[in-house]
């Protein structure tokens, strides 16, 4: 049985080069770079990209030149061994120092950084006719790319909203593109300068006429294109206005530098497929979510606490003194119960004496009331009582005379 033949494989298909306004080799050294490193340099629009080699597709790195600030030549420290020429690219978040082999090399870059982010040919530099003509046909071909594309700075915003961005990102630039308040193809144009330490907002009018846009002024102006619009405000302000951009340093898609293994090129590659974190092995069991459980249900399984025992009183842990007497009279005794108590001071213990108190005086007994009644018990014995009379009169006279020391020692 016959199969149908495969076609036959045609050459492997490689991608088209980056178009680039000029390109050669330039030694590159960020603010973050120690020493200069070497890259194949492409000026690719309003950004210059670093590559590896001439070869690569994907660059390495970008600068972007909507950040532009000035050019400046750097004096050679170096030794004299180094016969380079160095110019620096300011940015407004950097400053980039560059390196070439030649002046012609030096030359061509400024003029053709400066030709995309002024829109002219430079007139300073020393440059042949034949460069300069180049220059002329790179303007050409930007401000085409620009009158096809909306400005960077031109923003779905608000009139007071642009205001607002431009006063909380007064470092992102001071000059903001909006759609027009009449509902039309019209363009606003929003500025914000400081003027002795006081914010100047500016509101301008653009007008579309047909292909055109006419900046309304006292003398109006006409431009191809709202990015032509924009370099009219930079330029008659001597590059005071600087159009807004808002920086976003992030990437939003995964990349990474991937070489060639048959030719050893390197190119920039995206991964095919996004990656949802590590997979559970099979054998693994997922945990189960927690079951919620009522607060009552877990209020009905609670046992009872028992009820706390009663504190006792405080006024149970003092005794209460009693009190003797009051050994004087005081004058505000008579007032009434009605009026405010005065707390009063707990007394002071009274003190014993030192002598102990005076007896009392016991009265003398009477003798012949005494014989009177023993006589009467003993029967009439005469001489039972005359014996008891005698005792009687013995003790009597003993306490007697105890009674007088006594009374001797108190005084």
């Amino acid at each position: 049985m016959a199969t149908a033949l495969s076609p036959p494989r045609g050459p492997k298909l490689k991608g088209a080069p980056p178009s680039h306004y000029y390109e050669s080799f330039l030694e590159k050294k960020g603010p973050c770079d120690q020493d200069y490193r070497k890259f194949w340099a492409g000026l690719q629009g309003l950004a210059i990209c670093f590559y590896n080699s001439n070869r690569d597709l994907q660059p390495l790195e970008k600068l972007d030149l909507r950040l532009f600030s000035k050019l400046r030549d750097e004096a050679l420290l170096g030794s004299s061994r180094d016969t380079a020429y160095h110019f620096s690219l300011v940015l407004r978040d950097q400053e980039v120092k560059f390196k070439v082999e030649s002046l012609e090399s030096c030359e061509m870059w400024k003029g053709f950084i400066l030709t995309v982010v002024e829109l002219r040919v430079p007139s300073n530099l020393t440059l042949l006719p034949g460069h300069l003509y180049m220059m002329a046909e790179v303007l050409t071909k930007e401000e085409v790319r620009r009158a096809a594309e909306v400005p960077w700075c031109f923003l779905q915003v608000s009139r007071l909203e642009a205001q607002l961005l431009l006063e909380r990102y007064p470092e992102c630039g001071n000059l903001l593109l909006r759609p027009g308040g009449d509902g039309k193809d019209s363009v606003s144009v929003t500025t914000r300068q400081i003027l002795n330490g006081s914010p100047v907002v500016k509101h301008y009018k653009v007008k579309r006429a047909g292909s055109k846009y006419v900046i309304d002024v006292e003398d109006p102006f006409s431009c191809p294109s709202l990015e032509a619009v924009v370099n009219y405000f930079v330029t008659h302000t001597k590059r005071a206005l600087v159009p807004f951009l808002l920086d976003e340093d992030y990437e939003k898609v995964l990349g990474f530098v991937d070489s060639d293994r048959e030719n050893g090129e390197s190119a920039w590659a995206v991964p095919s497929f996004r990656a949802s974190g590590p997979a559970l092995p099979a054998n693994v069991l997922k945990p189960l979510p927690p079951v919620p459980v009522s607060v009552s249900s877990q209020e009905d399984k609670l046992p009872q606490l028992p009820p706390l025992p009663q504190l006792p009183d405080t006024d149970e842990n003092y005794v209460t003194p009693i009190e003797d007497s009051p050994a004087a009279e005081y004058m505000n005794q008579d007032v009434s119960l009605s009026s405010q108590a005065v707390p009063l001071k707990p007394k002071k213990p009274a003190r014993l004496p030192a002598k102990p108190p005076k007896p009392s005086v016991v009265p003398k007994p009477d003798l012949k009331a005494i014989t009177s009644v023993w006589t009467r018990k003993l029967g009439g014995s005469s001489s039972q009582a005359s014996s008891l009379v005698t005792r009687l009169g013995d003790i009597t006279a003993e306490l007697e005379e105890k009674l007088q020391k006594r009374r001797a020692l108190e005084h």
